[in-house]
């Protein structure tokens, strides 16, 4: 047996693909959106009330009035309803429900958008502003620091908080350094030009260990937030660095419910974690808006319950559809000579580059517990990883079994 890789030139097969493939996709964790920056300039900005419109809204073209100075007010004194709040990567897994998140806790929310959002830029603008009902919606291009910038300018008033829910959208080498750093980079830099004193961020649990692109780009921009709060003294940040989402581990339950064999690598015990809703991560990520014990903090978190190996996962999901567990246990070589292949075409064929850097996010995920790394012990700890929320991996999979995995979809990843 061998991984089943689509690329250029080459396809290495498996009698089991189909399940094969359900298990490397499950083990990809995403979030969506949208690069290059000079440094923060001083806070300007013009006192025009803003209100947020329940009903459906149109895209912001308000042109910025003059602009005043305006000293500086902690806005943590403010009452949620006078505080705005700029999201980027709103669209995003994570980021739709952060921004309906914070707009039922009263939040004035501006949610950036690209014009053709989602999977593939498969949402229109009409789309964009049914999902982000509530927020005052903004289409602009987060890759392009002028273009964010005019866009925030044109808003017409002053920016809090920034939340970043900005992730690759494929986990690619020029992808990720382009979203993971660049793009999100710009909107710290456009919303510190505009007022914002307080920066939250959606990270990963898994820059513990960078073997990846995506990772080294995620801890280089964390180097810098962190920084911007050491020489500016009215300046914070939240870093929240989350456990696997419930979707990256869903992509067997049909399979199972169909009489499948459960996939895992090893003995199933290679990857445990502490999965959490995207509701509950959501909730957490807006504490961190106003709560000041998460204030220049690195804040792993996980949902509630213990940690959970892939073996004891498909136990709950075999018990949940009342038949007998059946697995294929797949061995973690089979991945490293697919990876060590495409490392060396990639030495010929330069084109491959992100082939092979899917294969080693596959091989990454199928290894890693997605908890908290303890160096000294050099382990990984659960006891040591927080847990937040109340929803649990089995209430997931009870909700998937009657509804299926509509709106669980991955990233625009290829996968092995």
């Amino acid at each position: 047996m061998s991984a089943f890789a689509p690329f250029s030139g080459l396809t290495l097969q498996s009698t089991k693909d189909h399940n094969f493939r359900q298990l490397l996709s499950s083990h990809f964790i995403n979030h969506v959106q949208v690069s290059t920056v000079p440094y923060a300039i001083p806070f300007l900005s013009v006192n025009v009330p803003f209100r947020v419109n329940s009903r459906k809204l149109k895209p912001i073209t308000v042109s910025a009035a003059s602009t005043i100075e305006s000293p500086k007010i902690s806005f943590r004194g403010k009452n949620p309803k006078d505080i705005n709040v700029l999201v980027v990567g709103s669209t995003g897994y994570i980021g739709k429900f952060v921004v309906k998140e914070l707009i039922n806790r009263g939040f004035n929310v501006i949610a950036i958008a690209r014009e053709k959002s989602g999977i593939k830029g498969k949402n229109s603008k009409d789309d964009t502003l049914e999902q982000l009902n509530g927020a005052n919606v903004c289409f602009s291009d987060v890759t392009n620091l002028e273009s964010l910038e005019k866009s925030v300018e044109n808003l017409g008033v002053p920016i809090d908080v920034v939340v970043s829910c900005l992730a690759s959208r494929n986990g690619g080498v020029k992808d990720s350094w382009l979203i993971d750093y660049e793009a999100t980079k710009n909107s710290l830099v456009a919303g510190k030009k505009f007022g914002a004193s307080h920066f939250v961020l959606l990270s990963a649990i898994c820059v513990q260990k960078p073997l990846l692109e995506f990772q080294r780009a995620k801890l280089k921009f964390e180097a810098e937030l962190m920084k911007e709060a050491e020489v500016d003294d009215g300046f914070t940040y939240s870093i929240v660095r989350p456990t696997a989402f419930f979707k990256s581990l869903g992509g067997q339950v049909e399979l199972v419910k169909d009489g499948k064999p459960y996939v895992m690598f090893g003995d199933g015990k290679l990857c445990a974690c502490k999965p959490i809703s995207e509701q509950d991560l959501a909730s957490f990520i807006a504490d961190c808006v106003l709560k000041e014990d998460k204030i220049n903090q690195v804040l792993p978190i996980g949902g509630p319950g213990k940690a959970l190996t892939p073996l004891e996962q498909a136990e709950i999901l075999f018990k949940l559809v009342g038949k007998e567990p059946k697995f294929l246990k797949v061995p973690i070589e089979i991945m490293d000579f697919a990876i060590g292949l495409l490392d060396f075409l990639v030495k010929i064929f330069p084109s491959l580059e992100d082939a092979a850097e899917f294969g080693k996010i596959g091989r990454y995920y199928a290894a890693e517990s997605m908890l908290v790394w303890d160096p000294e012990t050099g382990e990984y700890n659960a006891d040591a990883t927080p847990s937040y929320g109340k929803d649990t991996l089995e209430d997931f999979f009870q909700k998937v079994l009657k509804e299926g995995m509509a709106g669980q979809e991955l990233g625009e990843q290829t996968i092995f």
